[in-house]
């Protein structure tokens, strides 16, 4: 077991992405923040693709962390990762917003590159080492993992929803993808309907004995549990106090022609998101005269995503010709409501961005948690501002001070929008202090601290 890890990150993607000079940089986004720190502290490793197709890496390390890759083919990416991962499991377990796609050639390239997730992380361990594997790729290396090595403390992560047993039974892999799961001892849901979920679906499909959130199988004991992901609220929080991220949040609202208020929608570009629910609420305002053009403006950010899935390719046109049709007929000489930003923004300009934003617009369909909506209050330290936020994001079983709405409901989402327009002062800084209060208490180091916690408890 000599120079092999205590602790070990397993996750469908390495932490860095290939700067433009043939180096590296770290990833953006939550789950990097969130467990990079732990990594490091921990000297551990971190499993995963490096995301460049038929092109296998050495282990190397970068930024503190010691990185190991693990190859994938260009086949294997369109079978693994856009087909089964993203065309059958990611509508499915987002409610079926769209229909998921059931074949059995996607399904044995997810099951053969699992398990070659799961070797490689058999022989990356040490012995007894912890491992963390994350999310709705890789549900079947738990199981495959602890058959290799019995010895380790096995944990899994699941960042998006997890579907009730109604529609979770329409998989014709069911049974496999459960069991797979079941190979963790502890395995982790953002909302307790998800663990509930799971739980039920142990019962019913594999007839399980369980004690609250505790499932009985071959000896050992499984524990489902609820961990809401948050963010790194003190590193955003710091970043709106600085000059020139101030000076850009105002260059941007002036940029805009000065609207007396701004609204501000950052998304993927996924049909989960609900972006032609929000622009449909806006375009309607502007068409009933509830609010004119010069008066607000609606920025929508929505980089790429997932491009060579057809549905996803759909969904970008019908989302162009929407906000075509919203500036063209609703614009005034000089003016366009909706400002529509098809590409990834750094950290610091998406700060910016909230810190300029009056109205944070975040209406999924269904979200595992949304951490948008976490960061846009981190940014607000000047305690003004709105959050309107669907009650299907799993953000809203904690962010309770927000202006919540269905996104379904076309109607009261205009309503709710323009009441956030209009608050007065006092109530937006009543319920920012809240929310702020809320995301600070529960930053993204009490996440991974309280399920790493439980792992080893």
């Amino acid at each position: 077991m000599q120079g092999r890890s205590p602790f070990l990150i397993v996750a469908n993607r390495l932490p860095v992405d290939r700067a433009e000079e043939g180096t590296w940089r770290r990833s953006p986004g939550g789950l990097v923040t969130a467990i990079a720190p732990v990594l490091q502290r921990r000297e551990g490793a971190w499993i995963g693709w490096h995301g460049a197709p038929d092109e296998r890496l050495e282990p190397f390390d970068h930024d503190g962390m010691h990185l190991i890759p693990v190859p994938l083919s260009d086949s294997e990416v369109e079978l693994y990762y856009e087909g089964f991962s993203n065309a059958t499991l990611w509508p499915l377990y987002h409610d079926v917003v769209a229909p998921p796609v059931y074949s059995r050639v996607t399904w044995e390239a997810y099951r053969t590159v699992n398990e070659r997730f799961a070797r490689a992380t058999a022989e990356s361990a040490a012995e007894n080492a912890v491992v963390w594997i994350q999310d709705y790729q890789l549900q079947l290396v738990p199981a495959m993992l602890r058959k290799l090595r019995p010895d380790l403390r096995i944990g899994f992560f699941l960042h998006i929803p997890f579907p009730p047993v109604e529609l979770f039974s329409q998989l014709p892999w069911r049974r496999e993808i459960v069991e797979g799961l079941l190979g963790a001892d502890l395995v982790g849901f953002q909302r307790p309907g998800g663990a509930s979920n799971f739980v039920r679906l142990c019962r019913l499909l594999l007839g399980l004995q369980h004690q609250k959130h505790e499932i009985h199988l071959d000896g050992r004991v499984v524990r489902a549990g609820a961990f809401p992901i948050s963010v790194d609220f003190g590193e955003l929080d710091s970043l709106v106090r600085e000059p020139h991220i101030i000076e850009r949040a105002k260059e941007i609202r002036a940029e805009l022609g000065d609207p007396e208020c701004m609204l501000l929608g950052v998304d993927r570009l996924d049909y989960t998101k609900g972006i032609a629910q929000r622009l449909k609420a806006f375009e309607e305002l502007l068409c009933e005269g509830s609010i004119k053009a010069g008066e607000a403006a609606f920025v929508q950010i929505a980089p790429p995503s997932r491009e060579r899935v057809e549905e996803y390719g759909r969904l970008r046109d019908s989302i162009d010709r929407q906000v075509g049709r919203i500036n063209g007929e609703q614009g005034e000489f000089g003016l366009q409501p909706v400002q529509y930003m098809h590409q990834s923004y750094g950290r610091e300009e998406l700060a910016s961005l909230y810190l300029a934003a009056d109205v944070m617009v975040v209406t999924p369909l269904r979200d595992g948690m949304n951490l948008v909506a976490k960061e846009y209050i981190a940014c607000h330290n000047d305690l003004r501002g709105a959050l309107v936020l669907s009650e299907f994001a799993g953000a809203a079983d904690e962010l309770r001070q927000a202006f919540m709405v269905n996104p379904y409901d076309i109607d009261g989402l205009k309503r709710m929008m323009l009441t956030a327009m209009r608050a007065t002062p006092h109530d937006l800084s009543r319920r920012m202090r809240s929310l702020r209060r809320r995301v600070a208490t529960y930053d993204v180091d009490r996440w991974a601290k309280g399920f790493l916690a439980a792992l080893e408890a």
